[in-house]
This record gives C-alpha cells, structure tokens and sequence, in this order.
C-alpha cells in the first residue's frame, strides 16, 4: 500500500480507538473553537468535510441554531459509522464524500467547515476549489492543520520513539501527513490556486493535551491513526509491543502518573 493510502485508511477498529483515546486527548478544544467561530457568524446550511467520527460535528449541533441544516460527509464511511453511532443532539445529515469530487451543487452552502482533514486531501488546490465552489458569494471556508511535529509533544515523542525500533525504515506518518501541512505559505498558495481571491485569516492555537496515563496517548497515536498501519506492515504482529515502547517513552518525558503534553495548530478561515 501507498504512503497516501495507508494515510487515509481509516478502517476496521481504527476508527474505534481514534474516538475513544484520540478525540478527548487532541481534538475536542479544536472543536469547540471552530464551532464558536462560526456561532459568531450564524450560516443556514454547513457543509463539514472530513468530518471523521464527528467531534465538530456534535459541536456545530450543539451552537448553532436549530435552523442551521449540517451535512457532515468523510471519504471513509466506517468513520461516519463511528460518528452515527456516538450521535449528535439533533440531527444531522451523515453522507459519504470525497472532498475532491463533492456531490452537492454550486453556492449550496454558507460555510465549509474542516477539522484537521485537509492535509490528507492528495490534491488539496482541487479540494480547495470544491470548497469554493458549493459555498455561496460572502460563505467562509473555515479549517485547522496541525502545526510541524515539534509543537505537537506527545506525536514528536512517539515518532523519535518508534524510529528506534524500526531503524531502517522509521514510520513517518505523524510527521508526514498530520503535521505535514503547517506553511502558511504553502496553504495561501493553495487557496489561491483553488480561486480564493480574498486574503485568509491564519491564527495560531496553542492547547494543552492531558490524559490520565502515558497509555492513552500511545493507544491514541498508535492504534487510532494510521500511523497502525505502518506499525503492521513492519511487524505483523508487534503492534502491542511498539504500543508498549510508545507508552514507556511518554512515561520517562512526562512522568508515571497523569501526563501534559503541548499541542499546537493553524486556524484558517477565508471568504469566497
């Protein structure tokens, strides 16, 4: 399998463990900013891209008014399955959705809202101008990407850490895809190549990551993203054991009991 397919595989009891140990320990303050932001500008009908098992989503149906209609859409449904699950306090429309091609028509939307996906779009400029297209004149295209990897400590760790099992092949995913994308340059190039016009709003966030033990941050990185792939394909069978690695690596930084780790992200927001 391809670096790029491996990334985006998101199947089996990945998505699972990605909304049990992941989504409390790095997505859900993200979340809450995102949905704030656009509370401040009320739209009357969402359209969330890679919307994963849903921590925007829940947050979108819990601040917006009752009137604003969500459509929450993700390229692998067993994530969507995750999300529907979980479920929401209203409802909201889950579909099936690759953010290159979207299936809804032009100006359909007054917001295009993503949490931590875009870096996984192959072709984020065409991702970018699908965005574009289906919002209305005036609509925001808001999203987050993760800052480079040294910002992020318990993924800079757990990436040093496993590159000491896997010598000659050192898995690269956290650095690869998730913090792969954190040049401002580089997104306003892309943004422009998709047809934005108007200038993008970047912010820089910086949160705490907090988890009970060193386990639940190498449980989340390891078996809920898929840096598991990557595990699997070097050592059938030794995902436990490169877990366990993670786990001790985290505990000798971050102490034996309850761990703090930093996190840090863009927010982007543009105008069509």
């Amino acid at each position: 399998m391809s670096d790029a397919a491996s990334d985006a595989s998101f199947a089996g009891s990945l998505p699972a463990f990605y909304q049990h140990y992941l989504v409390p320990l790095i997505f859900e303050p993200y979340a809450a900013d995102l949905a704030q932001r656009l509370a401040r500008r009320p739209p009357g009908r969402v359209l969330e891209i890679a919307a994963g098992t849903g921590v925007v989503t829940r947050q979108l149906a819990s601040v917006l008014p009752e009137a604003a209609a969500i459509v929450a859409t993700d390229l692998n449904q067993a994530m969507l399955d995750q999300a529907a699950a979980t479920g929401t306090s209203r409802p909201v429309e889950w579909r099936q959705a690759d953010a290159s091609q979207l299936p809804f028509p032009d100006r359909a939307f007054d917001a295009v809202v993503c949490q931590f996906g875009v870096m996984f779009f192959p072709d984020k400029p065409r991702a970018f101008a699908e965005a574009r297209r289906v919002l209305r004149p005036g609509g925001v295209f808001l999203f987050n990407v993760w800052d480079r990897i040294e910002h992020n400590e318990f993924a800079d760790v757990i990436t040093a850490e496993l590159a000491t099992r896997y010598p000659h092949d050192p898995p690269r995913f956290l650095a690869r895809t998730p913090h792969g994308y954190a040049d401002r340059a580089g997104i306003e190039r892309d943004l422009s190549a998709a047809g934005f016009t108007r200038p993008a709003e970047l912010v820089t966030l910086t949160e705490s990551s907090r988890a009970a033990s060193a386990d639940i941050p190498a449980l989340a990185y390891c078996q809920g993203t898929p840096l598991r792939n990557e595990i699997e394909a070097r050592e059938p069978g030794g995902l436990a054991g490169a877990t366990a690695l993670a786990a001790e690596a985290i505990r000798r930084r971050f102490g034996a009991q309850a761990v703090e780790g930093k996190v840090q992200a863009h927010v982007v927001a543009v105008e069509r």
